[in-house]
């Protein structure tokens, strides 16, 4: 996905009050990686001119210092430049070093203790729900799981907030074979009848786990998008008897609340994204905190 930066008039429009000649000039090469990596392509010497309003003659002095670094490398004559290898290491090294049970625990231990229920984070990964980042209420009964289990699709708010969000064609990968297995008398056993409750989930923004995962259980969850895209669902979990209509809607409230949160969290975007891609090469990481 792709998310775009607000494009500055000057390159010193943010410059801080207390900056001087060198920081200054640290601040400028680092918005010329900005502008390389927001256009993702090579740009010219005059590129960076008309985006920054600095001199050529300064440009020169500091792309030349970016590229003698590794951080650019000059891509022709005109000149034009292009990221260096030395941007790779700094973005391996901070994509590697986020723990999104950690990044997003802030966020979902508020929900925990706003609602008095579990609060969960998941993403799709193959037939099953993976939970990325779990937060409990200080009671001592509520629903405990953890970072890092996983649970089915088709019988859990996580998991059926997260169906609903594909393309109807592309919903049986993650699925097991007809009949699902049930796990109460609740539990959706045929496709045709978890199709209906996932129209039904995408046209009201939210799914309900009714009973269907474990007796005694329900679940709300609403999508967290970024761009229009659903890249989790964030849930409450709880005992069946605290989620009257009234309840449900205050969940509703405080978990829409904490998608809009984590969407704009950029830490948690980019922890989320590379996610994603390490499911997809099938190898996972998500680390537990206790």
């Amino acid at each position: 996905m792709t998310r775009t930066t607000a494009r500055r008039t000057d390159v010193d429009d943010d410059r801080p009050a207390s900056a001087d000649y060198h920081t200054n000039a640290l601040a400028r090469g680092l918005f010329l990686l900005e502008r390389l990596a927001t256009k993702r392509a090579t740009l010219t010497l005059t590129d960076f001119h008309q985006s920054t309003g600095l001199p050529k003659s300064t440009l020169v002095r500091l792309l030349g210092v970016l590229e003698e670094m590794g951080y650019v490398v000059r891509a022709d004559e005109r000149p034009a430049y292009r990221l260096g290898h030395k941007t790779l290491t700094l973005s391996t090294a901070y994509l590697s070093g986020l723990d999104l049970s950690q990044i997003a625990g802030d966020h979902l231990a508020g929900v925990a203790a706003d609602t008095g229920q579990t609060a969960n984070l998941g993403v799709l990964d193959g037939r099953q729900v993976l939970h990325v980042c779990v937060r409990e209420p200080d009671r001592p009964i509520r629903f405990h799981t953890t970072a890092g289990t996983r649970d089915d699709t088709y019988c859990t708010g996580l998991g059926k907030m997260l169906l609903a969000r594909l393309e109807p064609a592309d919903i049986t990968p993650h699925l097991p074979s007809e009949p699902f297995q049930p796990r109460t008398e609740h539990t959706h056993t045929t496709l045709d009848a978890l199709t209906a409750d996932l129209r039904a989930v995408a046209q009201r923004g939210y799914a309900l786990d009714d009973n269907e995962g474990s007796v005694g259980l329900r679940c709300v969850a609403v999508p967290v998008e970024v761009d229009g895209v659903c890249v989790a669902a964030v849930s409450v979990s709880g005992p069946s008897a605290e989620f009257d209509d009234e309840q449900r809607t205050r969940y509703l409230d405080r978990l829409r609340a904490a998608a809009s949160a984590l969407a704009s969290d950029a830490d948690v975007v980019a922890a989320l994204e590379y996610l994603h891609s390490s499911l997809r090469s099938g190898a996972p990481q998500v680390q537990e905190n206790p």
